[in-house]
């Protein structure tokens, strides 16, 4: 058996996934996502791989990259069709809608006109975030219609069609936190808090880390989740709210670790790398 690892650079996660190969003595090759090449009429060089794992920083270099190698049969963790949904706010919020995962309110417009009608529907605030996008980047909390019309106006100017796709989500009052859970295949196998005083606290914009037990409710609302979207290895960012409860943010494919594993104590690299070589087995869908 062999693994590919299609990356953008070297991290700690990355460290700890070679280290959780290597421990099961299983070959691999680092496969940098700036110089593979693909001769869409020639699979073999990709055939030596019994699974490709995606950890690309780029959206784009690992859907597509997924795309053509599931297209040639070769099994990937996680799948293009996964990676399509969760890559994308609009289509993971339509999957957890059509399969009745609990999650914030949305309104998706095509035009400042129709974007300001809807936040005005919703009620301010709200939050306005790209279709795609990760770290919490480029996403704004919008208290009032001054400033709606102001972000409205400048996300249509920038040029890009994804900037005048309007991603209107219901904000949510946190309790000064929110949680990182992670699943592999049908179990939730570890889970954060995420503490900040701002209203983002993704631990990349400096929110703090401690445990989250895994409560039977918060597993099977997360499952629920990861199968509505394809499953796989994905990890989901869930807020509490004060009436409704537990709900779906986002869903992320090619997720960060390197806060979670020393606070919750789980080998989460280790369960990304048995699932991985259970899929090369032939052992999962």
């Amino acid at each position: 058996m062999r693994v590919g690892i299609l990356l953008s650079r070297v991290r700690i996660e990355e460290k700890w996934l070679f280290e959780a190969l290597n421990r099961r003595s299983v070959p691999y090759d680092r496969l940098d996502d700036r110089e593979v090449r693909f001769d869409l009429a020639d699979p073999a060089p990709w055939q030596r791989y019994d699974v490709v794992l995606e950890r690309s920083l780029s959206f784009g270099r690992g859907l597509y990259a997924t795309r053509v190698l599931n297209q040639w049969g070769i099994p990937t963790v996680n799948t293009a069709a996964v990676a399509a949904v969760c890559g994308d706010k609009l289509s993971t919020s339509a999957a957890l809608q059509a399969a009745d995962v609990p999650q914030p309110a949305v309104r998706v417009a095509f035009t400042p006109e129709a974007a300001l009608a809807a936040i005005e529907e919703l009620g301010y605030p709200v939050v306005l975030k790209p279709v795609i996008g990760s770290w919490g980047r480029l996403v704004s909390k919008i208290n009032d219609r001054e400033a709606a019309e102001a972000l409205l106006e400048h996300r249509e100017v920038l040029g890009n069609f994804q900037q005048q796709i309007f991603y209107i989500q219901e904000y949510i009052a946190k309790p000064g936190r929110d949680i990182r859970a992670f699943v592999v295949g049908s179990e939730t196998i570890a889970a954060i808090y995420r503490a900040s005083p701002h209203w983002i606290t993704n631990t990349a914009r400096g929110g703090q880390a401690t445990d989250c037990p895994v409560t039977p409710e918060l597993n099977a609302l997360c499952v629920a989740a990861a199968r509505a979207v394809g499953g796989g290895v994905l990890a989901l960012d869930v807020l509490e709210d004060s009436e409704r409860g537990l709900l779906i943010n986002e869903v992320n494919h090619t997720m960060e670790f390197h806060s979670s594993v020393p606070v919750t104590g789980v080998d989460i690299p280790g369960e990304i790398i048995d699932y991985a070589l259970t899929v090369a087995a032939g052992g999962v869908a």
